[in-house]
């Protein structure tokens, strides 16, 4: 297989990621912007529906933590098959719905396809990523944001030619079965182990990785020093980064793929098999332990940053409104600036991470992020407002792709599964963060409850170096 196979397929796959990134931002958004109409038919008031709201959350992460396991056993590409489908389906539900029960079921079953998709396309989005070898995680979820947007516009023009929420549903629904069965071919198939990318997208100083004798002068780790593999493969070829520097050794199951070694062993499988029967077992569990350890501080970033993310997204339109006094025209500018650099800074990310690697992301980004909220809680004029709100999105526009490539890189067969552990205490932050400023504004301004997320990104700012691969 020629160079210029090997780079169509990757960019097919690529494509067809992407894809599906943007389809569920679209199917999520053709749901949002049915909410009054929906809850007006079925007769919901407004706190049957956030009751409604948590359930459709709930059995978002339930389907994320059925969908580790999953996509770790059966492949993230027919994962995201399932699950694409399912959420294609279940978005018809709720416009069909004709009173509170069956509502929620409706948005049960979304929610769980949902959970899935979330945890299976970014699976999917590593395996890409790490076949490219370089960073692409952040334009993922980029087309995720443009998906939502172009939900908004196709479901608002729909209410507006008077379409009925179940023929738009329904619409959209048949839609996404269509891009789903010819996005699905494209995906890569379940690679049997785990590749690694190239040294220079790795930061100087990992919190798990090769020892300092394995690395070069500039502080990077050296070719040898970590487990090379074939790369993913593709209907019944497998596809492999040509570099004439670099030998491709697969790793054995049982090996430690977390950590690094001085170079390729040419041992084979059984006599590794005899040497880890005589390793003592505390050394594996304290292996198991510290990969766990990592894992949850992973998914601690993520929590802050998304819970971050959910206040802003949430509050920043109803925090000018009070504080300012401003229209209401005026006060939505703010969740337009800041969606919008959030948007672009998403974008921009993965060259940024290239060159400088993740922790920077994370640290700087989370550093503009706090100088954000510290602009909005300070200013008395609408422009540097939203100037400070536009400073969050783009501060906060990039942490969290890096933290989910980093937890589907740590190695090992169970990717997917510690993908969907970060997920789940992520998107717990992201249902916490509105609610905690909600509760806290029966006690002080709106305004002062930003100071919350202020300190957790100073503080996430501080941890960065945990998204060290």
């Amino acid at each position: 297989m020629t160079p210029a196979t090997i780079d169509r397929r990757l960019r097919e796959a690529r494509a067809a990621v992407f894809a599906t990134f943007t389809l569920n931002g679209f199917l999520l958004a053709m749901w949002v912007v049915h909410i009054p109409a929906i809850t007006d038919r079925t007769g919901v008031s407004a706190s049957v529906l956030g009751m409604l709201i948590l359930l459709l959350a709930g059995a978002a992460i339930v389907g994320m933590r059925l969908a580790g396991p999953a996509a770790d056993r059966f492949g993230s590409r027919t994962l995201v098959a399932v699950a694409a489908t399912t959420i294609s389906v279940t978005v018809i539900g709720p416009g069909l719905a004709g009173g509170p029960v069956t509502l929620a079921l409706a948005l049960a079953c979304f929610g769980l396809g949902n959970g899935a998709l979330d945890v299976s396309m970014n699976t999917q989005a590593v395996h890409v990523e790490r076949a490219y070898q370089r960073p692409i995680m952040s334009a993922f979820h980029a087309m995720f944001s443009g998906g939502g947007f172009a939900g908004a516009l196709v479901g608002a023009t729909a209410q507006r030619a008077g379409w009925a929420p179940e023929l738009t549903l329904t619409c959209a629904g048949a839609a996404g079965l269509i891009i789903t069965a010819l996005l699905v071919p494209y995906l890569l198939h379940h690679p049997t182990t785990e590749t690694s990318s190239r040294a220079e997208h790795y930061d100087p100083e990992p919190a798990v990785g090769p020892s300092p004798a394995s690395r070069d002068a500039s502080g990077h780790a050296t070719a040898s020093s970590r487990p090379i593999e074939p790369g993913p493969t593709t209907g019944n070829a497998t596809s492999r980064a040509a570099e004439p520097s670099r030998t491709t050794e697969p790793v054995p199951e049982h090996s430690d793929r977390g950590h690094a070694t001085a170079a390729p062993s040419s041992a084979t499988e059984p006599e590794l098999a005899e040497a880890d029967q005589g390793k003592p077992a505390s050394g594996s569990r304290g292996r198991r332990s510290a990969r766990a350890r990592r894992v949850y501080s992973l998914g601690l970033i993520a929590f802050v940053l998304l819970l971050a993310e959910g206040v802003a997204g949430d509050w920043s339109a109803l925090q000018v409104r009070e504080h300012l006094g401003a229209t209401e025209a005026d006060a939505a500018l703010a969740f337009g600036a800041f969606s919008a650099t959030m948007t672009l800074g998403r974008f921009l990310a993965d060259r940024v991470s290239g060159a400088f690697g993740p922790v920077a992301i994370v640290r700087y980004g989370s550093l503009l992020a706090a100088a954000g909220f510290a602009v909005v809680i300070a200013s008395p004029w609408l422009p540097l407002t939203l100037a400070g709100w536009a400073m969050c999105g783009l501060g906060l526009a990039g942490g969290v792709p890096q933290i989910f490539s980093t937890a589907g890189n740590l190695g090992g067969t169970t990717a997917a599964t510690d993908m969907s552990r970060v997920f789940t205490v992520g998107y717990l932050g992201l249902l916490a963060g509105p609610a905690m400023i909600g509760w806290l504004t029966a006690l002080i301004p709106l305004t002062a409850a930003l100071a919350v997320p202020l300190v957790l990104t100073l503080a996430c700012a501080a941890a960065a170096k945990v998204v060290a691969r």
